[in-house]
């Protein structure tokens, strides 16, 4: 399943529900609880992951806290699968339960069934891969640096300094925006300015930045903006010391 923007941060707000659910459960929130990790394991990709590293960290813990309330030492299950080529079985008992099982389905075309007989919990995916064109790349999110200062012998003698301003701007359809993160990268040699980085709030479009140890020929630094949920709607762009080739 691809997961969309929307999805993807409502996972995140899904799975923290799901850990205050399974914290002292009765036997109504077990009910409830039940449905949301099948939604849950529905948002999970081929390799067991989710739609960022935070979700995945979340989401294996709320379900090995699931997995501890519902687990049943006695039960078993059986999950039949029937396929034009054949037929694959998968048995889940005291002996294997903690073992992941795959096997390969040989005959993609045709229709399938299955057959679940359970007295324990057990969760089975099935998974297709095929390959597509590659889609153009379309992004929401742009970004522009303007580096700019006094490039004078005497202002860049004792303690050289640039201004850095940045606007970001997004295009989508929507009235607002996930959380959107803008990551600047310093040149080496340059830290922010910590009084500068105090007026950030009250203006988001620049800041300055003063320089520790100017090397010779300071290489670009990337600038780059992306949707927190989302990576792939994400756009960058560079810059370099305005006063190099002064």
């Amino acid at each position: 399943m691809v997961l969309t923007a929307t999805n993807a941060s409502l996972c995140l707000w899904t799975l923290h529900v799901l850990l205050g659910q399974t914290q002292r459960p009765t036997a109504e929130d077990l009910g409830y609880t039940s449905r949301i990790v099948r939604w849950l394991t529905g948002q999970q990709n081929y390799y067991g992951g989710f739609s960022s590293t935070q979700d995945t960290v979340v989401a294996l813990q709320a379900l090995a806290l699931y997995s501890t309330l519902v687990f049943s030492p006695e039960g078993s299950s059986t999950v039949t699968v029937q396929s034009p080529s054949g037929q694959l079985t998968f048995d889940v008992n005291q002996n294997n339960n903690l073992l992941y099982q795959e096997k390969i389905l040989q005959d993609m075309t045709g229709k399938y069934s299955l057959e679940v007989k359970v007295t324990a919990c057990a969760s089975m995916q099935i998974s297709l891969h095929y390959n597509i064109s590659t889609p153009t790349s379309v992004t929401t999110l742009s970004v522009e640096v303007i580096p700019e200062a006094i490039c004078t012998s005497k202002s860049q003698t004792s303690r050289p300094k640039f201004t850095l301003t940045t606007k970001s701007l997004y295009s989508g359809k929507e009235t607002t925006t996930n959380m959107v993160i803008l990551d600047i990268k310093m040149l080496s040699g340059f830290a922010p300015d910590p009084e500068s980085l105090k007026q950030l709030p009250k203006d988001e479009a620049s800041t300055t930045a003063e320089i520790i140890a100017l090397p010779a020929e300071p290489e670009a630094a990337v600038v780059k903006i992306y949707d927190y949920y989302q990576p792939s709607d994400q756009a960058e762009t560079e810059y370099t010391y305005p006063c190099a080739a002064a």
